[in-house]
């Protein structure tokens, strides 16, 4: 489009042109911002109509009647989901020529539902099903899956229960459970689908086929009471002709049997003998420490999934928290700041300082920033830096703070370090983080020692922030980087900055690492890559 939201050409329909985007959201928000954006959307069959008649035949469905289905007076859907980005088109003069759009309309396209089963369920079968299948809900209707009919087609056109309707659509929370999924049943996951205004549009559903598991427990089951039968039945007849002595093993058994049958998976029996009731009870053994291995296992890795959701959702809300409440006073800090620069003489003192307030002012708003681009996994705005230079600049601020008065700061810069593609700012708010952290640890007087250079492979920088302060436990060096992990007061920190740096390392690519000495000190290694990964 033209700098007005005009259509000027389509590659997939040319002979429509003309026609006005500027109230499409996404093409609004690029001719206001001027930024690039995606989001997901959906289509009327007009506007599809317009990028090519093959896509609103695509995007018609009719709706197959479904059992719990939500009732709805709609028999089939016209409009479609598409994936879209939209990016502004600038002139030499960085001014604004127009936007270029695309998208990707997910009804009856399959490549992404299959790409995510293969990825996440690597093709497994049980009993010539697949095991995990992924659907993409526009509303409540399938509009793309890997659920398969009875007769061996894919599910398009068959929608979601009332009941995940009702939590997911209406309330917009999560729905997780076990769920009939048009001919079977799934331990599933729903997560509601929204557009670029928060409002919702679909659901992405993820399942794991039930059976395999059921099947496991009957089968386990059955081996149980095969043993537990036939030790009982073997007991009945030994009984006439052996002492209790073998009596009381069997016995024990069965006592043990039954426990396990019960769920306490910690029923072990003693081996008191080395005749056939030993290799019995060792065989037993060996199923109930299979059994708990098993069990211990799902229960951590569904734990540990939960954990590190929960997290993730507080972070998501702590971000938009923070985002609301400290973006507009710090946009009004800038404009007042700029203000009293632009009417400050060139030569006047305090106009160094003026231009530090900016300048920090702004680099709190892209923290913010950060904090939410952490939560969202968003890509760093990398470009060609000296990291020598960030390492400067971020000590040339700390130097003269109160917190900085007793320390020795030594600096032991490679002078020839070659350019590195970083987010200047990220970068810039790791080591500001790293090195008021060591500040704090050092609790008055000591050193801090700062070193560069080019690893042998020079493919990496290593950079060295060594203190001398208390030191981390080691108890503690592994929750280190975890969302709201802190050991300082509630006042002086809510434990995000080492998981927010964390995070920044890992999507530049590169690695940290703490190695730390309890009443010695504390050194933090960072490895960033010379060139973009």
């Amino acid at each position: 489009t033209d700098k007005n939201g005009k259509v000027l050409f389509r590659t997939s329909n040319p002979d429509v042109y003309g026609d006005s985007k500027a109230e499409d959201d996404l093409v609004k928000s690029v001719l206001l911002n001027e930024e690039v954006i995606a989001s997901t959307q959906i289509i009327s069959r007009e506007e599809l109509e317009k990028e090519g008649q093959d896509l609103a035949e695509q995007a018609y469905i009719k709706f197959i009647p479904t059992l719990n289905e939500k009732p709805r007076p709609e028999k089939e859907e016209t409009s479609g989901m598409v994936l879209k980005a939209a990016a502004p088109v600038m002139s030499y003069n960085n001014e604004l020529l127009g936007v270029i759009y695309g998208g990707r309309l997910l009804n009856r396209d399959y490549e992404i539902v299959d790409k995510v089963k293969d990825t996440v369920y690597e093709g497994v079968k049980y009993k010539g099903k697949d095991i995990g299948t992924v659907t993409i809900f526009q509303r409540d209707l399938r509009i793309s899956t890997n659920v398969q009919n009875l007769d061996g087609n894919r599910a398009i056109g068959t929608r979601v229960s009332e009941e995940v309707y009702d939590q997911v659509l209406v309330n917009g929370m999560p729905w997780v459970g076990r769920a009939f999924v048009v001919n079977n049943w799934y331990i599933s996951a729903y997560e509601p689908i929204k557009n670029i205004n928060g409002e919702i549009i679909g659901i992405l559903y993820v399942g794991l086929l039930e059976e395999k598991f059921t099947d496991m427990q009957k089968e386990t089951m059955g081996i149980f009471l095969s043993i537990a039968l036939g030790g009982m039945a073997l007991a009945l007849i030994i009984s006439y002709f052996l002492a209790s002595g073998i009596l009381k093993p069997i016995n024990r058994l069965v006592y043990a049997s039954k426990l396990l049958a019960k769920g306490d998976l910690t029923q072990r029996v003693k081996l008191t003998s080395k005749d056939e009731i030993g290799e019995l009870a060792e065989a037993f053994n060996f199923m109930a420490s299979s059994i708990k291995e098993r069990d211990d296992l799902l229960k951590a890795r569904t734990q540990q999934k939960i954990q590190e959701s929960e997290r993730l959702a507080s972070l998501g809300r702590l971000a938009a928290g923070v985002a609301h409440e400290i973006n507009n006073p710090l946009g009004a800090i800038l404009i007042y700041s700029n203000l009293l620069l632009e009417e400050s003489e060139l030569h006047d003192p305090g106009r160094e300082n003026l231009k530090k307030v900016v300048r920090e002012t702004i680099r709190c708003k892209e923290i913010v920033k950060g904090l939410l681009d952490f939560a969202r996994k968003t890509e760093p705005k990398k470009e060609l830096t000296n990291i020598n230079n960030i390492l400067e600049r971020v000590l040339s601020l700390v130097e003269k703070q109160t917190l900085f008065q007793n320390i020795k700061i030594t600096k032991k810069l490679h002078p020839h370090l070659p350019m590195a593609m970083i987010d200047i700012t990220q970068i810039q708010q790791v080591f500001m983080n790293i090195i008021l952290n060591a500040a704090e640890a050092i609790q008055g007087k000591g050193s801090l020692t700062i070193g560069t250079q080019l690893l042998e492979d020079r493919r990496f920088i290593e950079l060295e922030f060594t203190d001398t302060g208390c030191g981390i436990p080691q108890e503690n060096m592994k929750k280190l980087f975890e969302p709201f992990f802190t050991t300082k007061e509630e006042a002086n920190g809510i434990g995000l900055g080492l998981a927010i740096s964390y995070g920044i390392i890992k999507n530049h690519g590169g690695n940290i690492e703490v190695k730390s000495q309890v009443g010695k000190g504390t050194t933090f290694i960072i490895k960033l890559p010379v060139k973009k990964m």
